[in-house]
């Protein structure tokens, strides 16, 4: 849902761009189910006239889900060609969000200005301690941080461990699979930052994918179009329709995901 820096190395080796990805990722990563907009409401965590702002917003899909519950939002990502289709995806729901370049390391902005910052499945590309350290700063007294992801669950036999399989015969060096959705790291984050009341939920959610839109949706992963040449992908994704065609024939998939987020606040002075 979010991009990283463009230029940032990733963990297993060469550059990760998903501004490569940009039209893909906007038609087929599906973003965070309506239920985690609903929770993030009914915990009072995103209320009517917030000023919010949304780290790694990339395609926009946390900035927008916050845009509909009436805050005021500002999406900040380092890749622009990413925010631009956020902006088409905005028009469409009928919702304005103000995009911005930056990175969550150096978001500028004013000190104890925002009432909500969020970062939706981008967490783990920032240097963790100066993100949160500017989360902190950007946060008035009792303003809130929530860290949230939208993750593929491989279990065995599925197509997410079928797929990783896949992505790992043609990318050796990708490292993100494996996944159980959950980040315990992210609770010291906080807490190393100052944050106080950390606390978490999680929900599971099946996600329906036609045969197109999971190809679509894996080609704009990190480990296929973001990072591998374009003829790499090509035959990344020939043998992904294959496998799917033999494999997982019936449509759509139903695809598990599991929804989590942390959540802390600036304690009041």
């Amino acid at each position: 849902m979010a991009g990283p820096d463009i230029n940032a190395t990733r963990k297993f080796g060469g550059t990760v761009d998903f501004g490569r990805a940009a039209g893909e990722y906007r038609a087929h990563r599906a973003g965070f189910p309506d239920r985690f907009f609903r929770v993030l409401s009914h915990r009072k965590w995103a209320v009517p006239g917030a000023r919010a702002l949304d780290l790694g917003t990339g395609t926009g899909t946390v900035a927008r889900g916050l845009a509909r519950l009436g805050l005021t939002v500002e999406g900040l990502d380092p890749s622009e060609a990413l925010m631009a289709e956020a902006g088409v995806l905005d028009a469409e729901a009928g919702v304005t969000v103000t995009y911005r370049t930056g990175k969550a390391e150096a978001p500028g902005g004013d000190d104890s200005s925002l009432d909500l910052i969020t970062a939706g499945q981008c967490w783990h590309w920032f240097d963790r301690s100066r993100a949160a350290a500017e989360a902190f700063r950007l946060l008035r007294p009792g303003g809130r941080i929530v860290i949230a992801h939208f993750d593929w669950l491989p279990l065995a036999g599925n197509i997410v461990a079928a797929t990783e399989d896949l992505i790992l015969r043609h990318n050796p060096a990708w490292t993100l699979g494996g996944g159980t959705g959950l980040y315990p790291g992210w609770f010291a984050d906080l807490a190393g930052a100052g944050f106080g009341g950390i606390e978490s939920f999680s929900f599971d959610h099946e996600q329906p994918y036609s045969h197109e839109a999971w190809r679509g949706r894996i080609r704009a992963s990190a480990g296929v179009k973001a990072s591998l040449t374009k003829g790499e992908v090509a035959r990344f994704d020939a043998e992904m329709a294959k496998l799917l065609a033999a494999r997982f024939p019936e449509e759509p998939l139903n695809v598990p995901h599991r929804v989590w987020a942390v959540s802390g606040i600036r304690p009041e002075d």
